[in-house]
């Protein structure tokens, strides 16, 4: 009497809860990218953006640098005038130079005045007439350093006019001649720079187009499969952004990481071996290697802009691909000098 009377009840039972079962255990598999995340294309493209991406970084930072040395420079000799006295017979050099500071420093404008004394001129000449040099004996210029306010600089025609009239040997220079070379050359290394950052943007853009027209040229039945069921071309294309994307990323991190690790070594070495030959030379070749937070940033953005270009590019590539294949199934004769499928 426990069995149920009605068999064929107890049976369509057991195969509801056979079917639920089987439903349970089934599960949606995660469908896999269009193209593989690592391959030999991929891996060579990833090399090449970071060796683009380096170059930039390298370029950027090197322009940054000269760029604040030229501004260090500019700054200096703008704060400072020089007055240069010639010895001539008869005349009594401690009284001209002196009398040139006291006339430099009756116009507005001007800080202070320092005469450099025989001392401080024969460690200038020392470099090139040697040491214990007795000024007496060769004609040697003397100068008076004035000091003066950037922001309101005195009347340098009036005082040039000035020290002729009152001290015919003096000659005044403003180094206007300095800093207008200064000017010209940090303008000239931005153009040089900016001229060599669109040169490595433009090969990797053209890398990148080359990869992914390879890229789609080894998938390409997969791409017209797709788009022939049905799928969007926007789809397709976010899967080769995807895909693009993860390599630049990859190779421009590297390629930033590499050139900003660069100048912080050098930098480090350079503030850690100060005062020594060789040191002093590499300053003055190339000036200060520290590019300071601004030029980092720069790297930084540098990278960001690459990655941006690179899936840019790629997904530009794949839409007009893609266009390609329409184009030839609408019209099969237009196939001539399209890549074979």
């Amino acid at each position: 009497m426990g069995r149920s009377q009605f068999p064929e009840e107890e049976t369509s039972k057991s195969g509801r809860q056979d079917t639920a079962r089987r439903r349970t255990e089934m599960h949606v598999r995660s469908t896999a990218a269009i193209l593989p995340p690592a391959n030999i294309q991929g891996n060579a493209l990833m090399v090449v953006i970071a060796i683009m991406a380096f170059l930039a970084c390298l370029t950027l930072g090197a322009v940054s640098m000269v760029r604040a040395t030229a501004a260090g420079w500019q700054s200096q000799i703008s704060r400072e005038i020089t007055i240069q006295i010639k010895p001539a017979e008869g005349l009594d050099m401690d009284a001209a130079l002196k009398k040139a500071r006291d006339l430099a420093l009756t116009f507005v404008g001007t800080k202070s005045g320092t005469i450099m004394d025989d001392a401080a001129t024969a460690r200038l000449l020392e470099p090139w007439l040697g040491s214990d040099l007795q000024l007496d004996d060769l004609p040697v210029p003397r100068l008076v350093i004035i000091t003066i306010d950037e922001s309101n600089p005195p009347d340098f025609e009036g005082m040039r006019a000035l020290l002729k009239t009152e001290v015919p040997q003096a000659f005044l220079d403003d180094h206007r001649t300095w800093v207008d070379r200064l000017v010209s050359m940090a303008r000239t290394t931005v153009w040089i720079g900016t001229g060599v950052l669109i040169l490595v943007f433009t090969a990797m853009i053209l890398t990148v187009i080359f990869a992914t027209r390879g890229a789609l040229s080894g998938n390409r039945h997969i791409v017209e499969v797709l788009h022939f069921v049905g799928a969007e071309r926007t789809f397709v294309a976010n899967e080769f952004q995807k895909h693009f994307l993860k390599i630049s990323l990859k190779g421009s991190a590297v390629g930033g990481v590499v050139a900003a690790l660069l100048f912080a070594t050098a930098s480090l070495w350079q503030s850690n071996s100060r005062a020594t030959p060789e040191s002093e030379q590499a300053m003055a070749l190339f000036g200060s290697f520290t590019i300071g937070w601004n030029g980092y940033l720069g790297i930084f953005a540098t990278m960001l802009i690459i990655a941006l270009l690179t899936t840019l590019t790629a997904r530009f590539t794949v839409m007009r691909t893609i266009d390609e294949i329409d184009l030839v199934r609408s019209d099969p004769s237009r196939s001539d000098g399209l890549p074979p499928s």
